[in-house]
């Protein structure tokens, strides 16, 4: 996986990527979506690595060790990354509505995994909720199923 996310991220900066991403790229795409959202708030806490982990060992079938292996890749390159268009058009393209629904709770529990929503959190949620053509309502209703998973005051 390693060198998936590394070929990936390489065929986002120059270009060369195929319009139709198969599945793999897909995995690499929200494994740094989500490492992205975990780290802005300028801390990877234990919490956020497991909600990270968690949600690609579970939608991506990948273990966890091999999860392990590449989390730290995914939070450089999600770290170097000022563009989303590519990671999200890749979203985007491979998964339907309900899908791209289920990815936003994904990213509010990941935002929410330290117990508070930091500016800057609010800001990209904001950003790939429109990126990836979910609605505010249904971004909004994935934040408080993510608060409820956490066990936090939905409000």
């Amino acid at each position: 996986m390693l060198a998936r996310l590394k070929a990936f991220m390489n065929g986002l900066e120059s270009g060369s990527r195929p319009a139709a991403a198969p599945r793999k790229d897909l995995a690499t795409a929200v494994a740094v979506l989500l490492a992205r959202a975990a780290t802005l708030d300028g801390k990877f806490e234990a919490e956020e690595r497991a909600v990270v982990a968690d949600h690609l060992c579970n939608r991506f079938d990948v273990s966890r060790d091999e999860i392990d292996r590449t989390l730290e890749e995914a939070v450089n390159s999600a770290d170097e990354m000022v563009d989303l268009y590519g990671l999200t058009r890749t979203v985007k393209d491979k998964l339907d509505e309900e899908g791209r629904i289920e990815l936003m709770e994904a990213l509010w529990e990941v935002v929410y995994a330290d117990g508070e929503l930091h500016d800057y959190e609010g800001q990209l949620m904001r950003r790939l909720s429109g990126l990836l053509y979910v609605t505010d309502r249904e971004s909004g209703e994935a934040r408080k199923r993510a608060l409820a998973k956490l066990g936090l005051e939905v409000g």
